[in-house]
């Protein structure tokens, strides 16, 4: 075959491709009949089409981790991933529940002469009323506790999250990265997994609050016990520890907590996680890349290479 001299060798090449391509169907048409080479084209297609859908999603995904931001190129389809199970979103409420009842019912108690706490007092039905309705929250926050530790014990779904909270030498180094990147001294901020080092502090600091608030209030809640056994002033340090802890917790949980889940300006008014579980892939890739690209990976493995057209492993247990 004679070729263009004005002709770069890419182009001649593309040119015997496609003729060498035109010349296979052809044969196959003729050998097999045009309707079932039409349906394999058909078929090639598609899968070629899904497939690069997939490597441009998971690029635009590894982009926008490098910079911090939401990806340019979107998902075409609109998606929600199983971020929390059912077991783990109602011992959040229970917690939040309980901590809501003792936060309202202890900070009166805390500053008793005051007079907006009077006034508490008065719609309350008084401080034995309120003291009452603390023990409530106390036995919500103590059965939660207790079921945690079974949770995180004997339980998958438990078991996998407690791993992925435990701190490690990458928290550290995202600290460094997000600091460098909030002063502009580094274009770069850091990219997280399933939990980023917010979410672990947040994990670790209620795990610590909740020992002391438990022990010391038991502490209170039984003196008579407690002075059987020990001098009277582990109960003084005891009504300081409960004290100062609960008023630090409510600090944390308005000013910290809620400010990083419902006020930031990603999830204004409100992130609805809590009580779905779910989370969408925009949410995901921006604030979770790096989960994105394992869920992406272990769902192109258990399709044999489709990563569009089924959940994920994860999603699936939790839909069954």
């Amino acid at each position: 075959m004679a070729h263009n001299p004005d002709k770069s060798e890419k182009q001649i090449l593309k040119e015997c491709v496609d003729q060498e391509l035109l010349s296979a169907l052809e044969q196959l048409r003729e050998e097999l009949g045009a309707d079932v080479v039409s349906k394999a084209e058909k078929e090639l297609l598609a899968q070629l089409r899904r497939e690069i859908s997939v490597r441009l999603e998971v690029a635009a995904t590894k982009k926008a981790a490098a910079r911090n931001a939401r990806p340019k190129v979107k998902p075409k389809v609109e998606e929600e991933f199983v971020r929390f199970s059912l077991m783990f979103r109602i011992q959040h409420i229970v917690l939040f529940t309980s901590c809501l009842l003792l936060m309202i019912t202890g900070i009166p108690l805390k500053f008793p002469n005051s007079g907006w706490a009077a006034v508490f007092f008065k719609f309350t039905g008084g401080v034995a009323a309120s003291g009452g309705i603390h023990r409530i929250g106390a036995i919500g926050l103590i059965g939660v506790g207790a079921f945690h530790m079974i949770y995180i014990t004997m339980i998958k779904d438990g078991r996998h999250n407690f791993i992925q909270l435990l701190p490690r030498l990458r928290d550290i180094k995202d600290v460094f990265n997000n600091v460098s990147y909030f002063l502009g001294i580094s274009k770069v901020g850091a990219a997280f997994g399933r939990f980023s080092y917010i979410e672990k502090f947040d994990y670790w600091a209620v795990y610590w609050g909740m020992v002391v608030m438990i022990t010391s209030g038991l502490m209170l809640w039984f003196q008579d016990t407690t002075m059987s056994i020990l001098p009277k002033y582990f109960l003084d340090v005891a009504h300081e520890a409960h004290s100062d802890e609960g008023l630090l917790a409510t600090l944390a949980i308005i000013v910290w907590h809620f400010y990083n889940t419902h006020l930031n300006p990603d999830n204004f008014p409100m992130s609805w996680t809590w009580l779905t579980g779910k989370i969408s892939n925009e949410k995901i890739i921006h604030h979770h890349p790096l989960e994105y690209e394992q869920i992406i990976a272990e769902r192109k493995k258990s399709t044999g290479g489709n990563g569009r057209e089924h959940p994920s492993s994860e999603a699936r247990e939790e839909w069954k």
